[in-house]
């Protein structure tokens, strides 16, 4: 059971559901700086602040069906979850530009996002799972704002959910994020 919601643009959501993404990258909201407060949350897809162009060009096909396969108006679908497998902070602009074979926001989102405020950008795997039943919920006032963070109202079951990715690929892709991170250390 979970009752954590973590806050991320539908197309991200998108991209995380078909394996292509695991990896998250956050700066934090208007009213907040983030933190990891929950290891394992639902995604809760926002459709407010994505654009086209604040996305890899590749990805736009994924921005259109998140679009045409919105919930109706006043309701949330949450249909995947995640475990966080750890955090790490960048000071430094290159090291968030490298990672860009690992997530689908445009050079210029990742640019924007660092220099926000204080400059810096937060980076951690995650681990997705497909719940067996997806379940629509009321999008309901307290889930509103630029917070990366929702209490459900109720914890949700996840009993029945499957990895997306098998262990040996999430393996690749944290090794992969670990080599980008750190491209002179030695395995």
């Amino acid at each position: 059971m979970l009752q954590y919601a973590f806050k991320e643009w539908a197309v991200i959501c998108r991209a995380l559901e078909l394996g292509k993404q695991s990896i998250l990258l956050r700066k934090g909201g208007i009213a907040e700086d983030f933190r990891l407060e929950h290891q394992r949350f639902w995604f809760f897809s926002t459709y407010v602040h994505q654009q086209q162009d604040g996305i890899r060009p590749d990805a736009a096909s994924w921005l259109e069906a998140a679009m045409r396969d919105r919930p109706p108006a006043g309701k949330v679908r949450l249909s995947h979850w995640a475990e966080a497998t750890g955090i790490r902070q960048l000071r430094d602009l290159a090291p968030a530009l490298r990672l860009a074979p690992l997530h689908f926001w445009s050079d210029e989102t990742v640019r924007k996002r660092f220099e926000y405020r204080v400059p810096g950008l937060n980076v951690f795997a995650v681990r997705v799972h497909r719940a067996e039943t997806p379940v629509e919920i009321d999008d309901t006032a307290e889930y509103q704002g630029c917070r990366s963070w929702v209490t459900l109202d109720q914890a949700l079951p996840t009993a029945g959910s499957t990895p997306v990715l098998d262990d040996a690929a999430f393996r690749d892709v944290t090794q992969r994020l670990e080599v980008v991170l750190n491209p002179t250390a030695t395995a």
